[in-house]
């Protein structure tokens, strides 16, 4: 099995920890890193995997899952950079750094691939798109994609479309909680109590979700199916037709891009 080390196991890190036991790999090849004490003896308590420090880290697993915030990352690059052994997997799942950068603070022709993951994660339905650094080869692509897929669904794409990724998968998520939301509060201003609209929304969120992951059919069909003539349905989507909805989504996961763009630009130095 390959030796497998998270360093930073925050909420993500967890959930791939979580999600690599699930799929098989056992708690004596995961290792990780974490800065506070109570928080290392939760996670081995609960998984059975060892906390260790980043020097350990380096010197013993053989793909390391670097899901710091990236305000930290810096620090870790300096802190890899001698310890680092030549044939070590980097895995990146810091949003918004380019493989460029590990690239140029780790020892020349270090492996590199990019994650862009997101929080269903947390619950196995995790989006992650992977890019290749300029000296990782398809095997390393092949076990990030097996390493990803223990805990969601994994596409591969170029690098340059990361920023793009971030804005519709990485921060997808929020997008739909944001309509959900909205629309408790549409069930409440129409008389019902907020329980009931909640339950209602998010039942028909899953299923519509399920629908469109399951059924193949192109989100227009699966839409003009709702709509009857002159019925309820196609009042509702004049109104949101109306009122910009599908202009002010393009705008807004433009903005979400723009500013992935930005953040990239901070580390790429």
């Amino acid at each position: 099995m390959t030796t497998i080390a998270v360093l930073g196991a925050g909420k993500i890190g967890e959930a791939l920890l979580s999600g690599l036991l699930d799929a098989g790999w056992g708690p004596g090849d995961l290792m990780f890193t974490e800065r506070y004490e109570q928080r290392c003896q939760e996670l081995t308590e609960r998984y059975g995997v060892r906390a260790v420090q980043v020097a350990e880290a380096a010197q013993t697993a053989d793909v390391l899952v670097v899901a710091v915030k990236p305000q930290d990352i810096d620090p870790l690059l300096a802190e890899l950079n001698p310890l680092l052994k030549p044939e070590t997997l980097i895995v990146s799942l810091c949003a918004g750094l380019p493989t460029a950068l590990y690239e140029r603070e780790l020892p020349a022709g270090t492996s590199v691939v990019r994650v862009m993951p997101n929080t269903p994660m947390l619950v196995g339905q995790a989006m992650s798109a992977i890019s290749a650094g300029a000296h990782a080869t398809a095997e390393h692509m092949d076990l990030v994609e097996k390493l990803l897929g223990s805990v969601g669904k994994v596409l591969r794409v170029p690098e340059a479309q990361q920023d793009a990724v971030t804005a519709l998968s990485g921060s997808g998520p929020a997008y739909f909680f944001f309509l959900v939301e909205a629309m408790i509060d549409a069930g409440i201003l129409l008389g019902l109590p907020r329980a009931t609209a909640a339950q209602l929304i998010i039942q028909s969120a899953v299923g519509a979700a399920t629908m469109l992951a399951d059924s193949g059919e192109h989100p227009v069909t699966l839409r003009e199916a709702v709509t009857s003539p002159a019925g309820t349905t196609i009042m509702a989507i004049r109104e949101l037709e109306k009122h910009g909805v599908r202009a002010a989504l393009l705008a807004a996961i433009e903005a979400a891009r723009d500013r992935s763009v930005e953040l990239g630009q901070a580390h790429h130095g």
